[in-house]
């Protein structure tokens, strides 16, 4: 009950083997920033880490750096780029899934779903998860949303999808019970003491949050 934590988002890491989109280059990581995130989260029971777009690097960088630490994580890829030079291809999306990652949807391509109509909506919210539940061979029912926005006809459209859980871009910590899940999202100037804000803010955030789920109801 009211056990909180931090979630971490982050994107590429490494290389990337495509052309960037504009300002993209601000959400990728280095190798070296990637291990650092990953040794301090082998160290804390309170951190969650997701990746986001569904890059190459999540298979060629990511993954065999959770797995010799015993890690890890939730990767939401963009369902109309699976293949593309540079993204996962459905071999990729499967080896996530073998190593026990859990695979979610960041929808069909990078847009807004505040501005979406009802056919676009249906397929960023609908189509998109089925097409990587069909290709991963589980149900997907997790969603990041793009660009961390959204209102509140975007999250009636998503429970009316079915979601069983939301992660924004909100910053904080979160509880793990909840629906709609608050995400700090790494970027490309990240250092050690950065994190150290980053994780100690959600500490400290989430050691009030305890305190006051334990406190006696008057």
């Amino acid at each position: 009950m009211g056990v909180v934590t931090v979630i971490l988002a982050m994107h590429g890491a490494g290389r990337p083997a495509r052309q960037l989109d504009p300002g993209e280059d601000e959400r990728w990581l280095t190798v070296d920033q990637l291990e650092e995130v990953l040794d301090r989260a082998a160290d804390r029971e309170d951190v969650h880490l997701t990746f986001d777009d569904g890059n190459d690097s999540d298979v060629e960088v990511v993954l065999p750096r959770l797995v010799e630490r015993g890690l890890t994580a939730e990767f939401f890829p963009l369902a109309g780029r699976l293949g593309q030079r540079g993204y996962l291809d459905r071999d990729g999306l499967c080896e996530l899934t073998r190593a026990g990652m859990e695979i979610g949807s960041h929808g069909w391509e990078p847009r807004d779903w505040r501005r979406l109509d009802d056919r676009h909506a249906r397929r960023e919210l609908t189509d998109a998860p089925k097409l990587l539940g069909d290709l991963c061979g589980r149900p997907v029912r997790r969603y990041s949303l793009p660009f961390g926005a959204y209102d509140r006809r975007v999250l009636a459209r998503l429970r009316q999808a079915g979601a069983t859980r939301v992660y924004s871009s909100d910053g904080g910590a979160a509880r793990r019970d909840g629906w709609l899940q608050a995400r700090t999202e790494l970027r490309h100037d990240l250092d050690g003491e950065r994190l150290d804000g980053v994780l100690s803010a959600g500490a400290r955030r989430g050691h009030w949050v305890n305190r006051l789920l334990r406190r006696p109801a008057r």
